[in-house]
């Protein structure tokens, strides 16, 4: 093994013979080595971060239109977002639900839900505008602001929690079809 230079704080790599890089210190959080022939995890993998990229991008775009094309007024209820919100989070839910009753979260079902779920969802809702709108409201209304808070907060968990029962009651209905 090579020692690390006195201001690292990594644990040195262990020597090979022709290493130009010998003496480097290496990071502590990634357990992964590719000679050793063990699988990276799904958030180290460029086709998965790149279908997460995709699907953000998609997201982000479609939330930006809609708030574009539907601004708030001063000092009212932000409703696109809100609207934006509560129905991302009900498709999460039934997203979610329609692919954990199908299987092992492996092949196409991973790549839907990170392209969707984390992706196009994830981008598409939008907690930081909740955020920056609810503080927005703050100055101008504060019953608003809480009632908008407070309200995204509760319709969303209840949005969720109609997407999951969505979703399970469409695989019942599926499986007793056939």
């Amino acid at each position: 093994m090579t020692s690390p230079s006195p201001d690292s704080p990594f644990p040195p790599l262990p020597s090979r013979r022709g290493d130009e890089f010998d003496g480097l210190g290496q990071d502590p959080d990634l357990d992964v080595d590719d000679s050793t022939g063990t699988e990276r995890p799904v958030h180290l993998r460029w086709r998965f971060i790149g279908l997460v990229t995709l699907g953000g991008t998609i997201g982000t775009g479609l939330r930006e239109a809609l708030a574009l094309s539907f601004p708030a007024a001063p000092g009212s209820i932000p409703v696109t977002i809100l609207l934006i919100n509560v129905v991302g989070a009900f498709a999460l839910g039934l997203l979610l639900e329609s692919l954990v009753r199908r299987g092992p979260d492996a092949g196409r079902r991973r790549d839907l839900r990170l392209l969707i779920g984390t992706g196009v969802l994830g981008g598409f809702t939008t907690y930081s505008a909740l955020a920056v709108d609810t503080a927005t409201l703050l100055g101008d209304a504060l019953p608003i602001a809480i009632a908008y808070g407070v309200g995204s907060v509760v319709l969303g968990a209840v949005a969720s929690w109609a997407g999951i029962t969505v979703g399970a009651a469409l695989h019942r209905r599926s499986e007793a079809a056939s």
